[in-house]
């Protein structure tokens, strides 16, 4: 996948865990455990600024476009 997600990385920064970025967003911890590994297809634009706002970041803190070889 082209897309790396480095929502773990951040949220090692911020010193959160899962469960409390999910009680922020207001997302389930399994939504978030699926984010930080990668395996969503999409995410909507308002999760990804809750995200953002509760971790105080920017979109490009936590996707990298990596391209395929």
């Amino acid at each position: 996948m082209a897309i790396i997600v480095t929502l773990d990385v951040m949220l090692a920064r911020r010193k959160m865990r899962s469960k409390e970025l999910a009680e922020r967003v207001g997302i389930t911890v399994q939504n978030v455990s699926l984010l930080k590994s990668g395996k969503v297809k999409g995410v909507r634009f308002e999760t990804l600024e809750a995200i953002c706002e509760a971790l105080e970041c920017q979109p490009a803190d936590l996707l990298i476009y990596e391209p395929d070889e």
